[in-house]
């Protein structure tokens, strides 16, 4: 076996779960409806990074590159919820915007929108299992 067997044949990039984000959304029969999420890859990551920055006047007057944390976030919501689809016309009108990353806020108590972030982080890998971790290390 090559030592690069574990390389070779990692396990799928592309993950979906379904979790529970609130109570609050219901189906016709009063079921609580789950969020479909996905995982992100590190080029998805990379570009929503690129597309976060904004342009602010720094303390000498020169216009610089921030690092929008707010903007990085809720495109993150957008781009990693399979359903329900932010970018859906329905969903938008709805709401009273066509930006998806307004209907993510307007949809969603800060609460909520912080465990939604919390389970997409998770599923892409931010959050290690401390299991895992030190499994590995032994």
């Amino acid at each position: 076996m090559s030592k690069l067997f574990a390389f070779l044949n990692p396990v799928p990039v592309h993950e979906e779960k379904e979790v529970f984000i609130s109570d609050r959304f219901k189906d016709e029969e009063g079921k609580v409806v789950p969020f479909k999420i996905r995982s992100v890859t590190q080029e998805e990551n990379d570009a929503l990074n690129r597309q976060s920055f904004r342009k602010v006047r720094g303390a000498d007057g020169q216009m610089v590159k921030e690092f929008d944390l707010i903007t990085y976030r809720r495109k993150l919501a957008v781009l990693a919820t399979v359903f329900p689809d932010f970018t859906d016309k329905e969903l938008c009108d709805a709401y009273g915007t066509m930006d998806a990353t307004e209907v993510v806020v307007k949809m969603l108590r800060p609460g909520e929108f912080a465990l939604l972030g919390e389970k997409i982080s998770e599923l892409s890998g931010f959050s290690a299992d401390d299991t895992t971790v030190t499994e590995a290390k032994n």
